[in-house]
């Protein structure tokens, strides 16, 4: 067996009222005197800045913040949100919010300590040291980026999400409080969610970690599915299977949220060490096109890769199917796999997530472009169970979720 390792924040706090609770704590141990908060003005409204903020104010901590991160933030955004940064000069960088705003707060985190440019740093283990103390605070249940390595934003001249990967840009503290996901509307919900359960599927369905394609000199994140990946991704299917209908449905459920943010969180947790693959690859140039959220790309596109992949996972999909299982008397090893993508397509429909590619502005003449971006992202294309050996294979998925 190859050796794997296992990696997460520095710490994690989870449970309800765990900012009010603990935010002070971190920034005790961080020895924080000047924080800089990355966030939104949705959740400057819905008071979730100032519950974050309060704690800094009884212990004394200043505060900066920049509240203008948008969904799939392009560079530009990320460049203007450094500019904030290093104008409040802080010990401490908080990303509150959704995956956008947390990538976001990695990337500034990652600026302050080592200068240039965010597209400097783009791929693989290209961090050279330590970033900026950082705490990630999340508001919706989904990209797990508050225990995660990577950092997403949009390369706009080329119309392309990219991602810094780093083990130097996991946060110092997550705190998952799941009270501060009650806001989160219906569509979020949804989006956030399906992400997160994608993450966990692909995680858990990653190739193995012996077998793991690393060409010799390359160093990487990802290292493909090892057992602690695999416990945290199955638990996080269970969990997210079985409350993102009743969180979509009801917001104040708060059984339902506990049940997602702990989801999202695991789900973070495996598929930052076991890795992503083929649903991210295909979704980063959709979503670089079309804008459509993240969430909404990846959920869209995972019941056709799972397709794809089925002659290389067809056991692990099948175990996806017991644990996912809700009206099937299946029993065989294909029936359950089987069975395992048809709930995946009916979780889709329940939530509000398109169905096809044209549903979100895609054109049929795009998709041999796609298929070329996809393809070229080797440090996606390796964690694939099933590699494809050119673009045209991406491109007959592609078409058959058009």
């Amino acid at each position: 067996m190859r050796t794997w390792s296992f990696s997460s924040a520095g710490a994690l706090f989870f449970g309800r009222n765990a900012v009010r609770v603990h935010l002070r704590d971190a920034c005790e141990r961080l020895g924080a005197k000047r924080a800089f908060v990355v966030t939104d003005s949705i959740l400057v409204k819905a008071g979730l800045l100032a519950q974050t903020t309060d704690p800094l104010a009884a212990l004394g901590v200043s505060f900066g913040c920049y509240d203008k991160v948008t969904p799939e933030p392009g560079v530009e955004l990320v460049r203007e949100c450094i500019a904030a940064a290093r104008a409040c000069n802080p010990d401490v960088v908080i990303g509150l919010g959704g995956g956008s705003n947390m990538d976001t707060a990695k990337l500034v985190s990652m600026i302050l300590a080592h200068g240039g440019d965010p597209l400097d740093f783009k791929g693989d283990c290209l961090v050279p040291g330590p970033v900026k103390p950082l705490i990630c605070v999340p508001t919706t249940a989904g990209t797990g980026s508050e225990v995660s390595a990577a950092a997403v934003f949009t390369d706009t001249a080329n119309h392309i999400k990219v991602s810094c990967l780093s083990p130097f840009l996991r946060p110092a503290f997550a705190i998952v409080d799941p009270l501060f996901t009650v806001s989160c509307p219906p569509k979020v919900t949804a989006d956030s969610g399906i992400d997160a359960l994608t993450h966990a599927i692909e995680g858990f369905c990653a190739v193995n970690n012996d077998d793991f394609p690393l060409p010799s000199g390359e160093k990487t994140v990802y290292q493909g599915s090892n057992p602690m990946a695999n416990l945290m991704a199955l638990e996080a299917i269970h969990l997210i299977g079985k409350f993102l209908r009743r969180a979509v449905k009801d917001g104040n459920d708060l059984e339902a949220r506990d049940g997602m943010a702990l989801g999202a969180t695991l789900g973070g947790l495996a598929f930052s060490n076991a890795g992503v693959a083929l649903v991210h690859a295909m979704e980063y140039p959709v979503g670089g096109a079309v804008h459509v959220s993240h969430g909404a790309g990846n959920g869209l596109l995972l019941p056709f890769v799972m397709k794809y992949n089925l002659p290389s996972r067809v056991n692990e999909t099948a175990h996806l199917g017991q644990v996912l299982k809700r009206n099937t008397t299946e029993s065989s090893i294909a029936g359950l796999a089987n069975a395992a993508i048809r709930e995946i397509e009916q979780l889709r429909a329940d939530i509000g997530i398109p169905l096809r590619l044209r549903d979100i502005g895609v054109k049929e003449e795009m998709l041999p472009g796609f298929a070329e971006k996809a393809f070229a992202i080797k440090r996606l294309m390796r964690v694939n169970p099933r590699m494809p050996q050119s673009a045209d294979e991406i491109l007959d998925i592609y078409r058959a979720a058009f």
